[in-house]
């Protein structure tokens, strides 16, 4: 079955490549981003495409919106590098772009997916992650605008459900990479990997041994389709990542292997409100969804560094 599907921030890093899976299904996407993260080039391939249609447009700001059957609420600025840039727009598109796709989504009476984070666990003191964990959040720390926008987008997505039966569903994405992230994103994987090609010292923040779990990004589309396509799931929400859970400091040895560099690795201090662990309990994905990610980290290293190469000329 075919759907009519908005894609709120289309044309982000996970936003592009959601359009790209959902057009290779045969649906027809529509896309809405306001192009402040988003990158035209992510999308310009399809913009021909009788079944794609690009909206730029801010979802926190009225006005109509087409009728549809499905919505994926991506818009959000994700990376640690905008927090400081940009933090009331990060809140506003958390919070009043969400209710925006809320009360659409009722007016349509269409099915809602809304991606969260792993970061409403906070610098977490439960390791790994349940879905069941409440988080351990700095609500004025630098890292506030985005973490706790995201636990009161989730806590509006539940009111809704409760108050007008919707049927709305939430994914909290753990750390994923791949290619269409923006080289200057501030995320640790783009800028390990531009560094390394540039022939740059690796930037490695306190001492390297916080733990990160990396998800390749077809495999965390995978999850997020899954998400959407269950009929009558037990569950509103769910952790998509991958528990292949490692230290910045083997993260770097790895891009330093790939990229065959005689880069070095300089350390400098953490960050304010970084957190020191994060790994998904993804049993419930696993065990509902039949999800489980398949993509090695060296695999997918190796093919985000090949887009670099080729698609922003770094390095070879």
């Amino acid at each position: 079955m075919t759907n009519r599907i908005l894609v709120s921030g289309g044309a982000g890093f996970l936003g592009s490549h959601l359009c790209e899976r959902l057009l290779n299904e045969d649906h027809e996407v529509i896309c809405f981003d306001n192009f402040g993260s988003g990158q035209l080039d992510n999308i310009s391939g399809y913009k021909d495409h009788p079944k794609f249609t690009i909206n730029d447009r801010d979802i926190r700001l009225s006005g109509s919106l087409p009728p549809v059957d499905r919505i994926y609420h991506l818009a959000s600025r994700a990376s640690p590098a905008d927090f400081t840039d940009f933090p009331v727009d990060i809140a506003l598109t958390n919070t009043q772009g969400t209710r925006r796709l809320l009360d659409h989504a009722r007016a349509c009476d269409a099915r809602m997916v809304f991606a969260s984070t792993s970061e409403v666990y906070g610098n977490p003191k439960v390791h790994p992650q349940p879905e069941t964990y409440t988080g351990n959040v700095d609500i004025r720390g630098i890292r506030g605008c985005y973490d706790e926008s995201k636990r009161f987008g989730e806590t509006l997505t539940v009111a809704y459900q409760r108050n007008y039966d919707m049927d709305v569903r939430t994914i909290r994405i753990f750390n994923t990479y791949g290619p269409r992230m923006r080289p200057n994103d501030g995320r640790v994987v783009p800028t390990f990997v531009t560094q390394a090609l540039r022939g740059e010292d690796l930037t490695i923040y306190g001492d390297g041994e916080q733990t990160r779990s990396f998800c390749y990004v077809d495999d965390l589309i995978e999850g997020l389709v899954s998400v959407m396509r269950a009929e009558d799931p037990e569950y509103d929400v769910y952790n998509i990542g991958k528990e292949n859970e490692l230290t910045i400091n083997e993260l770097a040895e790895e891009v330093l292997q790939l990229t065959d560099t005689d880069s070095n690795i300089i350390y400098k201090p953490l960050p304010e409100d970084d957190p020191n662990q994060r790994r998904p309990d993804v049993t419930r994905a696993k065990a509902e969804l039949n999800w489980n990610p398949r993509v090695p980290l060296h695999d997918g290293l190796k093919q985000t560094i090949d887009y670099y190469k080729i698609s922003h000329q770094i390095g070879d």
